[in-house]
């Protein structure tokens, strides 16, 4: 139900005539404001003397609206010339307000000048309760201590940047059911970049701004209109209350108790069920192919999230609400079944969106931070094969070749890089490489290999999942090499390698895991570095290092994830060395001519028993042209290649 430019910027401003429509029986002696307010301390934070001005607005006519309720006003400035708060939230008929950063600065700033300036002249007080604007033009020329407090309070310089209270007091507007808000006019002076509809419905623009880009989104919960919003809260409190049943129907059925002839109905069913049964305005962010990371930093109601696009950070018009973010914690908590509270205050998990992709979350909490953060990584709704990173410029065939015929005649290799820069992407790859027969042991403590692509492929695949918290009962990364090494035959699969299991896993190497491969991803920008990793900082022998095959090095620049170098391991009385056998220069990933001038003893290790080293050249050449040919007919899919390569092995 996306909404065009146009009723963006009038959005505000007809929710606040909508919330009057709704209500009725408003005759002059009920004008008066009977907004309630309260302090509270937001849900999740560790510095108590921070607070918001929680207003309930539900049943005064004016709504809570601050822009065009002077009575409203009164009573929140009223509120501030007692307390301080950072942010002020009112709500009414389900549509929350939220005023923080310069709009709550003039209020309280307004609120501090009442407190102060009452004791001179009451009748200039009473009018900055309600017209603080107004207040701070009379206060500002006159002299003594009325135009002192005026300045000291900060209510003069506040005044003096805005044009009105609709650009004073510019609220950001949601749903309560959202538990989240956006702002829906632009800032001042943006100019418009490009404007998409997602498949949540959800409208999305950029903007050019003096700040840089801005992530402007308009979910369909912040887009309905004031009476639909109103069901949507009446259906939220039935759900709430327990008065349905019927699991994933039980928002429909909520919805349509609410209901009249009126009410979009399935609009209202599918942004319910998101904001209960989904992970809200996320799964709105999530919906842009083009965002691969979203970030909301705690606290959350005071910064705005922030989205990866097309590889760039920027800025978007959302913010989490407290209450909202201590919600997905406790989503997050029972999807993964970890703990996430003061006494751990950190999470690593993946979560599974309702169209059944991942995205895996980093989480923090008090005391770890002020308040509950979060970082989220979206997974790739296919999983990838080699192919397709050929496809999309990630290495080239010959390249891909390589890793291919190493990864099915089982080398020892360790995918590295930075946060980022698609190790575990290439690592999963991979694994469509490995011969049909072969069974898979994979370890990771939080998912993000393609097992369940692979199971449908037809592989054999046990998982092991562990635990880095290594509390009491807690399966370790080395406990679980330890059982994949007692599970059978198999290719080893190693999620990320960064503690004690590092012994097991080069253990597993050198004995050659049975004949199969051993594969992991690691931490480090080179070859070099992951040695450095692997013995100084992992305690790991340099000799058992030596049992590592070739280390492949991934990068990230901006948007795009390549291959880096793939370097093979040799081993001497000088100990460990290594040698390029891809690099990057200015047109991608080249060969060096290590392996065509027969000097790779990387490629000599994959000759079968009858086999030449002119065999493993053939070999390569034959595959390179292969994987290049898959690229180039867009059979990149998994059951595309492997149809694919079964054509070539009956070929």
């Amino acid at each position: 139900m996306p909404i065009d430019f146009d009723a963006d910027l009038n959005l505000v401003s007809a929710v606040t005539a909508g919330v009057g429509a709704v209500r009725s029986g408003t005759d002059s002696e009920d004008d008066a404001c009977r907004c309630d307010p309260r302090f509270e301390t937001p849900a999740g934070r560790s510095d108590r003397r921070r607070a918001e001005l929680v207003v309930d607005a539900d049943d005064c006519p004016g709504g809570g609206d601050l822009a065009s309720s002077p009575d409203c006003r009164a009573t929140v400035v009223g509120a501030l010339a007692t307390r301080d708060a950072d942010v002020v939230r009112t709500v009414a008929d389900g549509v929350g307000r939220t005023y923080e950063g310069d709009a709550a600065g003039l209020l309280l700033a307004a609120g501090r000048f009442v407190e102060r300036v009452e004791f001179h002249d009451e009748s200039l007080a009473a009018r900055a309760r309600r017209d603080p604007l107004g207040a701070a033009r009379e206060a500002a020329g006159r002299a003594g201590a009325v135009g002192r407090i005026v300045a000291e309070t900060g209510l003069e310089e506040g005044a003096a940047r805005v044009d009105g209270y609709d650009d004073a007091i510019r609220p950001a507007v949601g749903p309560s059911v959202a538990r989240s808000r956006v702002t829906l006019r632009p800032p001042a002076g943006a100019s418009l970049l490009d404007r998409r509809e997602l498949p949540s419905g959800a409208t999305v623009r950029a903007y050019e701004t003096p700040d840089g880009t801005l992530y402007h989104l308009t979910p369909v919960a912040h887009a309905l209109d004031p009476a639909a919003t109103a069901t949507l809260e009446s259906a939220y409190d039935c759900l709430a209350r327990g008065g349905v049943e019927g699991g994933d129907r039980a928002p429909g059925r909520a919805v349509r108790r609410v209901a009249d002839d009126s009410t979009p109905v399935e609009t209202l069913t599918d942004v319910l069920r998101r904001y209960t049964r989904g992970n809200g305005v996320l799964d709105d962010l999530f919906a842009d192919p083009r965002v691969t990371d979203v970030v909301a930093s705690a606290p959350v109601e005071e910064n705005p999230v922030r989205v990866t696009l097309d590889g760039e950070r920027v800025r978007t018009n959302v913010r989490l609400t407290a209450d909202g973010a201590a919600a997905l914690a406790s989503r997050f908590r029972r999807a993964s079944g970890r703990a996430f509270s003061r006494a751990t205050p950190a999470l690593d998990a993946s979560v599974t969106r309702p169209d059944g992709t991942k995205v895996r979350v980093a989480g923090v909490t008090a005391p770890a931070s002020d308040g509950i953060g979060f970082a989220f990584r979206a997974h790739g709704d296919d999983a990838w094969t080699l192919p397709g990173l050929v496809a999309a410029g990630t290495l080239p065939a010959d390249a891909a070749a390589l890793l291919s015929l190493a990864a099915e005649r089982g080398a020892a290799a360790l995918v590295a890089g930075t946060r980022g820069a698609g190790k575990t992407t290439l690592l999963g790859s991979l694994l469509w490489e490995l011969p049909d027969a072969t069974r898979l042991v994979t370890v990771e403590d939080t998912p993000e290999l393609p097992v369940e692509a692979l199971r449908e492929g037809g592989r054999d695949v046990q998982p092991l999942t562990v635990e880095l918290d290594g509390g009491e009962g807690s399966f370790s990364p080395d406990d679980a090499l330890k059982t994949a090494l007692r599970l059978g035959d198999g290719a080893l699969v190693v999620g990320e390698v960064r503690g004690e299991e590092a012994g097991t896993l080069y253990e597993a190497m050198r004995v050659g895991a049975h004949g199969n491969a051993v594969l992991g991803t690691i931490h480090g920008d080179s070859a070099a570095a992951v040695r450095e990793r692997v013995v100084s900082d992992l305690g790991v022998a340099e000799s058992a290092f030596g049992a590592t095959d070739l280390v492949v090095t991934c990068a990230r620049d901006g948007p795009r994830r390549r291959v880096a170098a793939i370097e093979e391991v040799r081993t001497g009385e000088e100990g460990v060395r290594f040698e390029t056998l891809y690099e990057s220069d200015a047109d991608g990933l080249d060969a060096t001519g290590r392996i065509e001038r027969g000097d790779s003893a990387l490629a000599a290790s994959l000759a079968e028993p009858a086999e030449t080293y002119a065999d493993v050249l053939d070999a390569l050449d034959e595959r390179a042209t292969h994987l290049g040919r898959l690229a180039e007919t867009d059979r990149t899919r998994p059951e595309d290649v492997r149809t694919a390569y079964r054509e070539r092995e009956v070929n």
